[in-house]
């Protein structure tokens, strides 16, 4: 299906957005990883999910089978030792081993992160490093050629399998795993021979530098937000790809260029009178992945519940009374609940265990359309999940990796008037979403100064970011902004105006 790539680079984070007919398919917000104003001038990065780093074993836990290992971060990494047996070897006899008897105490060994630092809990990493390329993923402590489980014609899987073993035939080549992406399909030979070399020779220098490093540290950051998205969802169906930063359309296009030279015209400025998140409700979408009930076209719904454990999420008939009985009634909803199920999981980043409470069926063939349905919804999404068969109860277990801060954690925090038992937006958000409205009032007054009116804190997080980085937001607003905390506004209010000083 055709879609449309939305980037708004902003001051404190870059939010990406895949719109296909007109709804929300895929989001990406990014911010630094701490969100204080003070170190997130200092050069913070934003995710580390993908970066390779060398890591030295601080402690080996037997009696969790579980390592802590510094890789140059605030915290120790966790490593499993499922994940230091599925890249240390290809020894079977591994799996019955010890963690004891794979680590010591200061042994170096090169990991990736595969989940940040959350909280007080340091980063997740694995010894199976993964770098994906375009086309594919090299999987260097592997030997086998898989391919996406969304390629699932046979003749496309056997073609495909064929024509990498053929690249990896090549004289001179080393004899590493390799997963085949979707992107693949329609590469010709000589595109995914440059892309298993670039990885190739991206993996020899990671080698090299962690050879030469004495100390833990990073030896390979991952793209950022707006370069892995054109390299991970633009093809041949992208309409176009729309960003509002200069200075990040320069960096896309520069890169797209030099990796993806036929979809850099797609590419283009958007220059709107109102922000481009306006387009197609993009950020009304957004507001209501932050509300427990996602409606479905025939008037029902699913409501979903996070909890320590895991997410329940119930299905509801609602209004729908057009068909023919009780079971048809429920197969409808059911149906249209399963193709949601899957958007919902991918966009509000829920991971970790899920349970569905379908509406009760009788009929086998029914339950069977409605779980081919939730798996082909699921299948479209990039993180690793599995599901389960129907309970007699109606009930579907699905698990879901974790790998980033579900959307409502990223977005908002416990709310103290109500003691946790509700959810407010952060002081960052607030803010970002303050910065985008002067973006907008700047745009319909040009060259006037301009006043916002916020809360204490959110003008404290604003004035934490320092003068250069202020000076950096009035030329790319060609205004002057002045900043006033209102006592009276709650976290979530704010107001700008064209300054009458």
């Amino acid at each position: 299906m055709q879609h449309e790539v939305l980037i708004n680079a902003g001051i404190g984070e870059t939010r990406v957005a895949v719109v296909k007919d007109g709804r929300l398919h895929d989001l990406v917000i990014e911010r630094r990883l701490d969100e204080t104003p003070i170190q997130a001038c200092n050069g913070m990065e934003p995710s580390l999910v993908g970066s390779v780093m060398l890591g030295r074993v601080q402690r080996v836990l037997p009696s969790m089978q579980a390592a802590f290992v510094d890789v140059g971060l605030e915290r120790a990494g966790f490593l499993a030792a499922r994940d230091v047996r599925q890249g240390a070897s290809e020894d079977p006899d591994l799996a019955t081993l010890c963690i004891s008897k794979t680590l010591h105490e200061g042994a170096s060994l090169v990991v990736q992160v595969v989940k940040d630092p959350i909280g007080d809990k340091g980063a997740r990493l694995s010894c199976n490093v993964t770098l994906p390329g375009r086309l594919l993923v090299l999987v260097p402590k592997q030997r086998e050629i898989t391919l996406s489980r969304r390629i699932v014609d046979e003749d496309d899987r056997a073609r495909l399998t064929a024509t990498m073993a053929q690249v990896m035939a090549r004289p001179g080549m080393e004899p590493l795993g390799v997963i085949m992406r979707t992107a693949a399909l329609k590469a010709p030979l000589e595109e995914l021979c440059a892309d298993v070399d670039a990885l190739m020779d991206l993996w020899k220098a990671i080698q090299v530098r962690g050879r030469m490093m004495n100390k833990p540290g990073i030896l390979h950051r991952d793209l950022d937000a707006v370069q892995r998205c054109l390299r991970d969802t633009v093809d041949e169906e992208t309409v176009r790809v729309l960003i509002d930063c200069p200075l990040a359309l320069g960096a896309a296009r520069a890169y797209a260029e030099r990796v993806m030279p036929d979809a850099a015209a797609k590419i283009v400025a958007f220059r709107g009178p109102h922000p481009l998140f306006d387009l197609h409700n993009v950020e009304a979408q957004i507001e209501t992945l932050l509300q427990p009930r996602a409606g479905l076209p025939s008037g029902g719904w699913i409501t979903i519940e996070t909890t320590e454990a895991l997410t329940a999420i119930d299905v509801n008939s609602g209004s729908y009374t057009a068909g023919s009985g009780l079971e048809a009634t429920s197969v409808v909803t059911n149906m249209e609940a399963a193709a949601e199920i899957g958007r919902q999981l991918r966009l509000r980043g829920i991971g970790g265990v899920i349970v569905v409470d379908f509406i009760h069926m009788t009929d086998p063939g029914n339950i069977q359309k409605v779980l081919d349905t939730l798996n082909q919804s699921l299948c479209e999404d990039r993180v690793p999940t599995q599901m389960s068969g129907m309970s007699q109860f109606g009930l579907v277990e699905i698990t879901r990796k974790r790998v980033r801060e579900p959307l409502d954690k990223l977005l908002t925090e416990d709310c103290s008037p109500c003691r946790g038992s509700g959810r407010m937006r952060t002081v960052a958000t607030v803010a970002n979403a303050a910065l985008r409205r002067i973006v907008r009032e700047a745009r319909a007054n040009p060259g006037r100064k301009l006043v916002a009116y916020a809360a204490p804190d959110v003008v404290a997080w604003v004035q934490g970011l320092g003068e250069e980085t202020m000076r950096i937001v009035r030329l790319r607003l060609g205004a002057e902004v002045r900043w006033e905390a209102r006592c009276e506004f709650s976290r979530d209010s704010f107001d700008v105006a064209v300054d009458a000083r």
